[in-house]
């Protein structure tokens, strides 16, 4: 008999593969006996569920109808995994069983709601036999033959299984068609050269049923077992399932939702889509890998590198399924352990972040609607003139001629060149918006980039080969191909046209799903397997073509029904590129679709949110989830895109928004304005306190983002990350830190003047006194008055901070002040990596500092490791020692007496250092 059953602590004796061994022999097929044999859980649970369906048939009257046979009541309803996923169908006991399935009806759950499946999978339901494994130089390879058809269409009967032992911690298990070629995601992956030769992972396979079995050597924790339930692999329809160790799942993007995902039969679609965040809905990108946290702290990730249309299905068991209605099963699994190390891991396979400017880094001012440039320039004055610090002003679609790209409103936004150069005389930055639909109704040779782009063949087009023509702000568009490198030209040769007149510094990519306001195209989308295909994924509007372009329409590469999650990761990377060739600087853009790898070309906003206090909560897992998928700049629109924010709103918003990675405000037209300068004296310099406390960490901020450009850290990191052992901080999703010590614990509800946060267990510092707080790892109240923010420093780690100016420019010229917060055992340590702020790969040529600071037995030291001419520019004006226990009688600067200051809360102040960055030094107190 053939059985899908959760794997217990037994392995399966059908077939045991260490990765040092030798490929075994077939030791006869299906004799999984041992996963059964002394199995008093299963016996119970048979038991238990075949009680509950006479106790339910009881009270429900009998609606259950006929008893299910047993091999249908042997399965726990958590363990039932889903045989008729298809939505909008009521699953009849005929309609199940046509396809093999069992079906037990539970009771009808709320509107919406998702539930126990009715019709499920028995364990005998035919699945593939692992026929044939051998092994190769970096793993192995295996033949799997389906014997029975599955119930789609184009069932593949012959996979090949690619094993490969990439890294110690890092396993690539590949699935694909044995005989034809398949779409594959054009993404760069790392090739490896040797097998892995001590990986912490043993690998297990049973062999009839086919399913593959991962367990932590360490600990024997079994992280995947696809055993569960059957592999299916038709042409239009790919599932696997597995069970998961633990419930506490996050990723699986773009959703809004908490940071961790409910198993409660959850399912999350991937399928970027243009709508304003909203629950349970697909959202603008597509990012198929989750991070689990395991009993005991370990972490492991998997990615599944796939960019068609995908459904993620979470059940109790805790199990999860992955369906996917194209293209290969190309997983990477790595095993970390621990959860800073697993997003590392993932990112040496996608990519690391570019690095930003720092200008990135500083305040970004927008908003649809300031109607012209005079107006947007007013703001900008008026930003200037209460001295709020500012980095980048924007404009929305407005400043264009009729919603064109490339053009500019000759009358509302004449005095644009000239705010620009203001911008720029004032040390800021201007950042405009494009759209990828490009106007296709003016008159043949009055705008060169549809004529251009139409004589080029750069659009995507029918089934019929004509450019699709859709619907988007200017009217009737054309969407550009970014899978033709052809396209990455003629975006460039636009884009110097248009720097020529108005010398952009940055680019923000909208629209990019790509967006249509209509179904499809003008024309719809034509009848066939693309456009609507056996099985559609839960998405919203029940379409691939809802609200985009027609999955059946060409591209460069391949059908849109394969690359449409690709269309926002394309686009960055052309215009990416552009901003390089134009300015010859680091690119700075912000894209709303993305895919992983988009790390390396852009940042993201979270999109087109409300002006609501439930919007600002949903923005935390919003950054924390994109921190995992290596996307670090990212921020949501502080006080909220569309409807009315109140004073208190925006003035929390700007607290919390001080701290996205990526810090812009922004609104929608026709609402009242809510950049700082439009509120109340009291709020108006709230909001500016919080920008200067930003602005004065940048020197921290910024060599965190070099650490996540180097090796894949996380920016803004959940509070697991750092306390992976403290399970109380697994569910944390109203607070994060910075980096590995700066605790950030906004408020986020209206009306109140304290804050409830969890803090760690250690030492804390209080950010602005360096008072201290001793946590045994607990909730904690703390004083928010309306223009406090709290932030806590972490013992043992030295944050480098600046004088703050209004602009990156300014702040950069100023004394350093580095913030000591001493541990228990009066040690610290801290880091601080310095440049130009703009220049490319200046790691990557050795320009740049990077200086090492340090505290032990009473001295701190700063060590100079690479030092280049901008380190010469800046000196250390301040140190502040949080947690010194006694007053000192004197404290010495490489041997001098200096004067400092000893305050009552253990803060020892030596002021007046005029050290420059570019030499070391000590500061010893006695």
């Amino acid at each position: 008999m053939k059985s899908y059953q959760k794997l217990t602590a037994a392995q399966p004796a059908a077939c045991r593969v260490e990765e040092e061994g030798a490929a075994p022999v077939p030791s006869g097929h299906g004799k999984l006996a041992p996963w059964w044999v002394g199995s008093g859980l299963l016996v119970a649970a048979v038991l238990l569920s075949t009680i509950t369906v006479w106790v339910l048939r009881q009270v429900s009257g009998g609606w259950l109808g006929p008893t299910a046979p047993p091999k249908c009541l042997v399965v726990p309803e958590s363990h039932r995994f889903d045989c008729y996923p298809e939505r909008r169908v009521v699953v009849t006991q005929e309609l199940c069983e046509s396809r093999g399935c069992c079906f037990i009806q539970s009771p009808p759950l709320a509107e919406g709601k998702q539930g126990v499946p009715w019709c499920f999978y028995p364990p005998d339901f035919p699945s593939y036999t692992l026929e044939s494994l051998n092994q190769t130089a970096l793993g192995m390879v295996g033949l799997l033959v389906r014997r029975e058809k599955a119930y789609y269409p184009r069932d593949i009967q012959k996979l090949r299984l690619d094993v490969e032992f990439e890294t110690d911690t890092r396993l690539h298990i590949k699935i694909t068609d044995a005989a034809n070629p398949r779409y594959e995601v054009p993404l760069d992956v790392p090739r490896v050269m040797k097998r892995a030769e001590n990986p912490i992972y043993s690998l297990n396979f049973s062999w009839d049923p086919f399913g593959v079995v991962l367990q932590r050597k360490a600990t024997g924790t079994v992280l995947l077992n696809t055993t569960v339930a059957p592999l299916i692999f038709a042409d239009q329809f790919l599932q696997i399932s597995t069970s998961l160790p633990s419930r506490f799942l996050y990723g699986l993007g773009e959703h809004r939702d908490t940071f961790l995902h409910s198993l409660d039969w959850n399912t999350l679609t991937l399928w970027a889509r243009d709508v304003s965040p909203t629950e349970s809905f697909n959202l603008y990108g597509a990012h198929p890998f989750y991070l689990l946290m395991e009993e005991g702290g370990n972490a492991h990730g998997v990615f599944l590198l796939n960019s068609n249309a995908m459904e993620v299905a979470l059940q109790p068991a805790p199990g999860l399924t992955w369906r996917t209605i194209g293209g290969v099963l190309d997983f990477y699994i790595f095993l970390g352990p621990d959860p800073n190390m697993v997003i590392q891991q993932y990112q040496q396979v996608i990519g690391f972040p570019a690095m930003p400017p720092i200008w990135a880094l500083g305040f970004h001012l927008c908003r649809w609607g300031y109607g012209s440039s005079n107006e947007t320039w007013q703001t900008v004055r008026a930003m200037r003139n209460y001295q709020i610090p500012q980095d980048g002003q924007w404009n929305d679609i407005d400043y264009m001629d009729g919603y064109r790209d490339f053009t500019l409103d000759s009358q509302k936004f004449a005095s644009l060149p000239s705010l620009v150069e203001d911008l720029h005389k004032h040390g800021q930055r201007y950042v405009m918006i494009l759209d990828p639909g490009i106007s296709s109704t003016s008159p043949h040779g009055s705008y060169w980039p549809f004529d251009e782009g139409l004589r080029r063949g750069l659009f995507l087009n029918t089934t019929q080969g004509q450019p699709l023509i859709g619907q988007v702000w200017p009217g009737f568009t054309a969407f550009a191909d970014f899978s033709n490198p052809d396209t990455h030209q003629w975006w460039l040769e636009n884009l110097q046209h248009f720097h020529a007149h108005v010398p952009f510094d940055g680019l923000w990519i909208d629209m990019n799903e790509p967006s249509n306001f209509m179904d499809g195209s003008e024309d719809g989308c034509p009848p066939g397997e693309l456009d609507n295909p056996p099985y559609t994924p839960a998405v919203l509007g029940d379409s691939l073509s809802a609200k985009t372009v027609c999955a059946s329409a060409k591209q460069k590469v391949s059908v849109h029904y394969n690359l449409h999650n690709l269309y926002g990761l394309m686009e960055a990377k052309a215009t990416a590129s552009a901003l390089i060739r134009i300015r010859g600087k680091r690119p700075f853009l912000i894209s709303r679709s993305t895919f992983p790898s988009q790390g390396r070309y852009s940042g993201h906003w979270l999109g087109d949110n409300r002006s609501q206090w439930k919007d600002m909560r949903y923005s935390i897992p919003g950054l924390l989830s994109f921190s995992l998928f290596g996307i670090p700049l990212v921020g949501a629109d502080i006080c909220g895109f569309s409807g009315s924010t109140s004073e208190e709103l925006c003035t929390r918003w700007m607290q919390l928004g001080a701290f996205y990675p990526f810090s812009r405000n922004h609104n929608t037209q026709n609402e009242k304005a809510q950049d700082p300068t439009a509120f109340s004296p009291a709020a108006r310099t709230a909001m500016k306190d919080v920008l200067l406390t930003r602005y004065s960490l940048l020197p921290f901020l910024y060599t965190l983002f070099h650490r996540a450009h180097l090796q894949g850290d996380t920016v803004a990191r959940p509070l697991f990350f750092e306390f992976p052992q403290d399970e109380a901080t697994w569910e944390l999703d109203r607070q994060f830190l910075w980096g590995q010590s700066l605790l950030v614990t906004p408020v986020l509800e209206p009306g109140v003047d304290s804050v409830t946060g969890y803090v760690p267990q250690g030492t804390w510092y209080d950010f602005y006194t360096g008072s201290s707080v001793n946590s045994s790892g607990e909730m904690l109240k703390m004083s928010a008055p309306l223009e406090h923010l709290n932030l806590h420093v972490r013992e043992g780690s030295i944050l480098p901070t600046q004088k703050p100016g209004t602009t990156t420019e300014a702040t950069r010229g100023n004394p350093l002040r580095l913030i000591v917060a001493l541990s228990s055992h009066a040690t610290a340590w801290g880091d601080l990596f310095w440049d130009d702020g703009e220049s490319l790969d200046t790691f990557e040529k050795g320009n740049y500092s990077y200086v090492v600071f340090n505290v032990t037995q009473n001295i701190f030291t700063s060590t100079v490791l690479h030092a280049s001419t901008e380190a010469t520019k800046v000196t250390v004006g301040t140190l502040s020692i949080f947690g010194v226990q006694k007053p000192p009688s004197k404290v010495l600067l490489n041997g001098q007496e200096k004067p400092f200051s000893y305050l009552d809360n253990q803060v020892l102040n030596v002021s007046d250092l005029g050290m420059s960055l570019s030499q070391g030094f000590s500061l010893q107190w006695l």
